[in-house]
């Protein structure tokens, strides 16, 4: 499935009744089975722009529509969070299955998916755990096992690693790609980490300082599959100083400016 964003912008008002400009203009397109990063400041837009994507917001101008064949019934987008998003009264079980109840699935076609995702994910021997017994890492593998679950034609993640230490965020960032390696989904994904950004994604969208403008897609020409081996080729190190040459000033820029 192709997602296309056409000509987006996004206006929001304050409480003192003022327009925020979020979003200025967005053009751009993610491939069938590709890995896109969308990167830019603090307040550029980026989770703007995944809700949108998602359907939960709307765009004050221009569109986003999809390209491709997709089965009727499932959603053609899943969204991961970075707050993790679970139910803390459900098990991991139920967590997974929450998606599948609502669109109606019977139990044992909604068995048969929450056992394969579980397994995917790495979360077999935890089904009867609650949200509270797990470690971070292990609840955001949920959070993507649920969203998996739900077969969508796009997965969104907003930042999903953010809140985990820096030796778990590694360990799941191998754990993403291993999975996006099986299920070829196309997913956009949204983070403020340049080095992550690069070493998940074929490309790189970078967006401007609020509102949010597209400065630049960069093409990442590191081989897969990706493992910490890549962290020093050349490729890497030069697509990373690229970024961070298109993105500094923004940066330092969106610091001075009051929150809005």
């Amino acid at each position: 499935m192709r997602v296309v964003i056409d000509r987006v912008s996004k206006t929001f008002t304050d409480r003192r009744g003022q327009t925020v400009p979020a979003l200025d203009d967005i053009s751009l397109s993610v491939d069938a089975e590709e890995f896109v990063a969308l990167l830019g400041p603090s307040g550029c837009g980026k989770s703007t722009l995944l809700n949108i994507v998602a359907g939960l917001l709307r765009p004050s101008a221009g569109s986003v529509y999809f390209e491709g064949e997709h089965p009727a019934g499932p959603s053609v987008t899943a969204m991961v969070f970075q707050e993790f998003a679970l139910f803390p009264w459900r098990t991991v079980r139920a967590n997974v299955a929450f998606g599948l109840e609502e669109a109606g699935l019977p139990a044992a076609e909604r068995a048969r998916r929450v056992r394969a995702y579980i397994d995917l994910t790495g979360l077999a021997g935890f089904e009867a755990k609650y949200p509270h017994q797990l470690s971070g890492g292990m609840r955001q593998r949920v959070g993507i096992a649920r969203a998996l679950a739900v077969d969508p034609a796009v997965l969104l993640m907003d930042e999903p690693f953010s809140a985990l230490d820096a030796q778990t965020r590694q360990l799941m960032q191998e754990e993403l790609l291993q999975i996006w390696e099986r299920t070829r989904k196309t997913i956009l994904y949204v983070t403020h980490n340049i080095q992550e950004a690069v070493y998940m994604a074929d490309r790189v969208i970078v967006l401007s300082r609020r509102p949010g403008r597209v400065i630049a897609s960069v093409p990442i020409e590191v081989k897969r599959p990706r493992t910490e081996a890549v962290l020093g080729e050349p490729a890497f190190v030069h697509a990373v100083d690229r970024i961070w040459g298109l993105i500094k000033s923004e940066a330092r820029a969106a610091l001075r400016e009051a929150p809005p």
